[in-house]
């Protein structure tokens, strides 16, 4: 089965070698097919992504919708929009840490 070009483009990844272990991050691009060009909107802006070989990375397989359709409508996404998808992606994932980062506690301090 082959995949189509940008086929993970929007794809949330774990970054599983290299400095960023452990770190997430959103694909916004690839390149011949080996490595990914990545940016979290904070570290790594969507000006200056990181470029990464794919077998360095794990996929999670959620997908950034709004990533995808804005990168296939203007070729561009904001940085503020990566965080915010990483941020619920986090969420997600982890719902205690929700409270560390300011989220919502019902009250509570």
């Amino acid at each position: 089965m082959t995949e189509k070009p940008g086929a993970l483009i929007g794809q949330i990844v774990e970054v599983i070698k290299g400095r960023e272990t452990g770190k997430y991050a959103i694909v916004i691009g690839e390149l011949d097919g080996r490595f990914v060009l990545l940016a979290d909107g904070d570290k790594r802006k969507f000006d200056q992504p990181k470029k990464k070989n794919i077998h360095h990375v794990r996929l999670t397989g959620e997908f950034a919708m709004e990533v995808f359709e804005s990168i296939q409508e203007s070729g561009r996404v904001t940085n503020s929009k990566l965080r915010y998808c990483l941020n619920r992606f986090a969420q997600q994932i982890n719902p205690d840490d929700a409270l560390e980062e300011g989220g919502v506690n019902n009250g509570e301090r």
